[in-house]
C-alpha cells in the first residue's frame, strides 16, 4: 500500500479500521506530511488508552477469575439501587456475565453519566448469560425497613436468575442463607464487573419507574431528582405531602405527612 499517494482523508479513514499492518504505520510514520504525523500521534494516544481501558476492565474480573478456577463458571453479580431517596421502589439486579467479558466503560453506575449508563445497559442486556431484577415496593420497604427489603430483593432477583448460578458476588450486603457460594465485597460496584453490570441495570430501570411516576404525579418532579430528598423535592412534599409512592416510614416523608394533614 503506497499511502504516500493517500490523500489526509484517506489516511484518516484508513486509521479508523479495526486492524492495520504494522507495515502501514510504519509507512505512515515515515510521511513528511504535518497534518500525517498529527493523525498518527493522535492513532497512538487512542492505541494507548485503549490499551488502558482493556487492562481496567480485565482487573474487574480478578473475583470472578478466582471463582472459576474453583471451578464455578456461572457467577452472578447482585447489587442495588435506590436505598436511599423518599420515594420508589428499591430496585435489586442480579447479572451473569460471559468469562472476561469486555465491556469498555463499564463501571459503578454512579460513577457513570446518564448516557453512558443506557448504552451499557443495552451491551449489557445483549452480552449477559442471564439478567434478572426484583423492584421491591414501597410498602414492603415501609413493613419491613429498607435494609431487610434490599435483602429480600436480592435473594428473589438471584433466585430468578436462568441458568442458576453456581457463586454469587454481591455489593455489601452479606446473604448467609444462600445455598451457593457467595462472597459480599465492600464497593463491589467498583471492582467487580459482574457487580457494577447489575449496578447499572438496577439504576437504569430504577430511573426508567421514576420517569413514569414523573408523568403520574408531575409536582414533585421524580424524573429529576428520581426520588432522593433534593430541595425541590422537600419543598413539593412540604406544600403537597406525600403520594402513595412515596416511603411513608422514612422521617421526611412522615414529617411532611403530619405537617399538611396527610397522615393516616
Amino acid at each position: 500500500m503506497d499511502t504516500a499517494q493517500m490523500t489526509v482523508a484517506q489516511i484518516t479513514a484508513l486509521l479508523s479500521e479495526q486492524e492495520i499492518s504494522l507495515e502501514t504505520i510504519n509507512r505512515l510514520k515515515m510521511d513528511a506530511r504535518i497534518s500525517v504525523k498529527r493523525l498518527i500521534d493522535r492513532w497512538e494516544t487512542h492505541l494507548r488508552q485503549a490499551q488502558r481501558e482493556r487492562e481496567r476492565i480485565a482487573a474487574l474480573y480478578e473475583y470472578e477469575r478466582q471463582l472459576n478456577n474453583e471451578g464455578y463458571s456461572l457467577v452472578a453479580g447482585v447489587d442495588e439501587a435506590g436505598r436511599g431517596p423518599l420515594a420508589g421502589p428499591v430496585m435489586v439486579a442480579a447479572v451473569i456475565l460471559p468469562p472476561d467479558c469486555y465491556l469498555p466503560g463499564l463501571n459503578d453506575s454512579k460513577k457513570l453519566t446518564s448516557s453512558q449508563r443506557e448504552k451499557l445497559y443495552e451491551e449489557i442486556k445483549n452480552t449477559a448469560i442471564a439478567v434478572n431484577r426484583c423492584a421491591v415496593s414501597p410498602e414492603i420497604i415501609d413493613d419491613i425497613n429498607i435494609y431487610q427489603a434490599t435483602i429480600r430483593g436480592m435473594y428473589s432477583a438471584i433466585a430468578g436468575l436462568l441458568p442458576v448460578p453456581q457463586a454469587v458476588l454481591i455489593d455489601a450486603v452479606p446473604l448467609p442463607e444462600l445455598l451457593i457460594p457467595s462472597k459480599s465485597i465492600i464497593s463491589g460496584d467498583q471492582v467487580s464487573a459482574s457487580i457494577a453490570a447489575a449496578s447499572i441495570i438496577a439504576k437504569v430501570e430504577r430511573d426508567q419507574i421514576m420517569n413514569e411516576l414523573d408523568c403520574r404525579y408531575p409536582k414533585y418532579g421524580f424524573s429529576r431528582h428520581k426520588g432522593y430528598g433534593t430541595q425541590e423535592h422537600m419543598e413539593a412534599l412540604a406544600k403537597y405531602g406525600p403520594c402513595p409512592y412515596h416511603r411513608q416510614s422514612f422521617a421526611p416523608v412522615k414529617a411532611a405527612a403530619i405537617a399538611t394533614g396527610c397522615a393516616e
